[in-house]
């Protein structure tokens, strides 16, 4: 598997920066997360966008890190808007996809079943159509990936949804943390997620209740199994580390976390 990272673990570096740290520690992918205090967002001008597409020039850029939410109640073409935004964004920088959040109000909870329906589920049906709206408005070469995270933790959460999507456009990251965290077991996460895949993102934490970011393999997520499974089923696929220290600002600096991290997995 190949090693990435995101730049949520140095938000506001500048890309230069990015790019050598990820040469430095042996990382070569990154997400690129967009947002109005990183180098990237929505915003930039067309100079600025052919500008920094250079500047990643030195490293394998995976996706644009969107917060836009497809399962969050609010205006559906706004939704939409601020998806194919982003796409574009991805587009222009060279970037084959766009991360989204689920971002519904509550979480969703419901039979532990890669093929459940949940027929009335407003937040998953809001999902459902947005998501086969935008597919069909991207960009040439560009997909969506739909995290587990938020109100869709579990794989079953997210698959539930892009079953009823049917666009290969329209894919998957299994963020290896939520699932576990509520007690989804991998193999139900990976076999839900399995025909979607696109992506996955590996941090670990003390336990589900402490989430401060600790170097792979010194906390309790079980990345051994996870890291076996995606073995048994041939992914092709990046590993990338999420170090959460936008949102956690204890945890130490993203180097020494690549460093740590790169050891652990060699060993």
């Amino acid at each position: 598997m190949r090693l990435a990272f995101s730049t949520l673990g140095c938000s506001g570096l500048p890309l230069p920066e990015v790019v050598r740290l990820a040469q430095e520690t042996g990382w070569p992918g990154v997400e690129v997360r967009a947002a109005a205090d990183e180098p990237i967002h929505i915003g930039l001008s067309y100079a600025e966008r052919a500008a920094a597409r250079a500047e990643l020039a030195g490293v394998t850029p995976l996706c644009v890190a969107s917060y836009v939410k497809v399962a969050a109640e609010g205006d559906d073409d706004a939704c939409v808007a601020d998806a194919l935004a982003h796409a574009d964004l991805a587009k222009d920088l060279g970037i084959p996809a766009v991360r989204v959040f689920p971002g519904a109000e509550a979480p969703r909870t419901g039979p532990l079943s890669p093929g459940a329906e949940a027929p009335g589920d407003d937040a998953d049906q809001r999902a459902v159509a947005r998501l086969r709206t935008i597919a069909d408005r991207l960009p040439d070469g560009i997909q969506i990936w739909l995290e587990t995270h938020d109100s869709h933790p579990r794989g079953v959460d997210v698959a539930r949804i892009l079953g009823q999507v049917g666009d290969d456009r329209v894919r998957a990251i299994w963020d290896v943390l939520h699932p576990w965290r509520v007690g989804e077991p991998l193999t139900v996460s990976l076999a839900a997620l399995h025909p979607y895949l696109a992506h996955v993102q590996v941090k670990d934490v003390l336990s589900a209740a402490e989430r401060t970011p600790l170097p792979l393999g010194r906390g309790t997520v079980p990345l051994r199994d996870a890291l076996e499974l995606l073995r048994r089923t041939a992914y092709q696929g990046w590993l990338s580390l999420e170090w959460e220290s936008k949102w956690h600002p204890q945890a130490g600096p993203l180097r020494e976390a690549l460093i740590a991290s790169r050891a652990w997995l060699a060993s």
